[in-house]
Order: structure tokens, then C-alpha cells, then sequence
């Protein structure tokens, strides 16, 4: 089951899988960001009203806006 970045929560780890439908254009700038398919992350902090989301990725960490998360599909990787 796919679920939006926006409704992991702080800590938890999870796998691109996806984009949500949404302008090519837009999908294009996620993707430069570094957001592909298959790339792990970890949910780092979110302000109190989930906007943005700060994501560690790679060597960097990254912050996005709610509905730049919520057009990203993610899997939750199971906790070792």
C-alpha cells in the first residue's frame, strides 16, 4: 500500500515508489530534487501544522511544502 510523504511521521523511514497525478512539470522538479524511484529517506521534523516536512535524503536533508509531499507516494521501511 502507497501512502504520501505528507502522512509519515518524524522518524520514520520510508522508499520512493512514486508520484502522485500531477503537472509534468512539477513531477520534473521533484525528480531534480532528488526524489527517484527507490530512494530511502527519514522524516526529520514537520512544523505544528505539517507544512513543511523536513526529509533526510541522500547526504542532505530537504524540505517540502505539504502538497509537494503529498504528491510524493512512498512505503514505510519495517523498523530493525
Amino acid at each position: 500500500m502507497s501512502l504520501s510523504m505528507g502522512q509519515l511521521n518524524v522518524k520514520q523511514k520510508g522508499s520512493i515508489k512514486g508520484f502522485a497525478p500531477c503537472e509534468p512539470t512539477y513531477r520534473k522538479r521533484l525528480l531534480a530534487m532528488g526524489l527517484t524511484k527507490g530512494t530511502l529517506f527519514t522524516v526529520v521534523r514537520k512544523a505544528p501544522l505539517g507544512d513543511p516536512i523536513e526529509i533526510q535524503i541522500k547526504d542532505y536533508n530537504l524540505s517540502l511544502r505539504k502538497d509537494e509531499a503529498e504528491a510524493v507516494l512512498v512505503e514505510i521501511e519495517p523498523l530493525k
